[in-house]
């Protein structure tokens, strides 16, 4: 799609009130915004890339159809997110299964409060860090976890850790309230606590998970 001959809107809000105000081929300029990042997205959420394309390009047409229930002002990306994950799980529905993200090991916080994989948080023994054939062992025993969680737990873990989103757009994007939204979130990381406790057999070089501020 062609990129139309005028100022370009500097905010992603801008652009969706002109595609409101019925300048369509703005569209197009959207899609290239958001491209690697909502394709990213869908690929951990779906786990599967040729699905994720089908949802990516239903989630732009969606856009377009539902522009006029844009309100102007109203944060951009996570009403994106919001569509992309409403056609995500209808997809799923679709298909008959859940989703089966792809992730590479779910956030925790260091003891300096700074995010880092979890499987980075992992004593190593002595002083080397973890060589390579070991910390893929750990991202995978991490992913086997996530991907077991249920999935109203698996949202917020992927909207929250892997997207970067806050609490609250995150709750905007699942439609429920923050505080639910850190109650899974809560609840999702005492999971992976409980199930890595449980293949580590009570060793005591687990590290503790928290629970990110707003």
């Amino acid at each position: 799609m062609r990129e139309p001959n005028r100022h370009l809107p500097e905010t992603d809000e801008q652009l969706l009130e002109r595609l409101r105000a019925g300048e369509r081929d703005w569209l197009g300029t959207l899609i290239r915004r958001y491209e690697r990042e909502l394709f990213g997205y869908l690929r951990r959420y779906l786990g599967d890339d040729d699905l994720a394309d089908d949802v990516f390009q239903n989630t732009f047409v969606q856009v377009y159809l539902k522009i006029h229930q844009y309100e102007p002002g109203r944060p951009a990306r996570p009403w994106l997110y919001a569509i992309a994950t409403n056609q995500a799980i209808d997809a799923l529905r679709r298909r008959g299964r859940r989703a089966d993200a792809r992730i590479d090991g779910a956030t925790t916080l260091d003891d300096e409060g700074q995010p880092r994989p979890l499987f980075e948080l992992l004593p190593a023994p002595g002083e080397e860090p973890p060589e390579t054939a070991e910390r893929d062992e750990q991202r995978q025993r991490i992913r086997a976890i996530v991907d077991r969680l249920p999935e109203l737990l698996r949202q917020v873990v992927i909207l929250a850790y892997f997207q970067g989103m806050k609490y609250r757009d995150v709750a905007e994007v699942l439609g429920i309230p923050v505080g639910t939204v850190k109650s899974r979130l809560h609840a999702a990381l005492t999971r992976l606590t409980e199930e890595w406790k449980a293949a580590e057999e009570g060793s005591e070089l687990y590290p503790s998970v928290a629970v990110p501020d707003v």
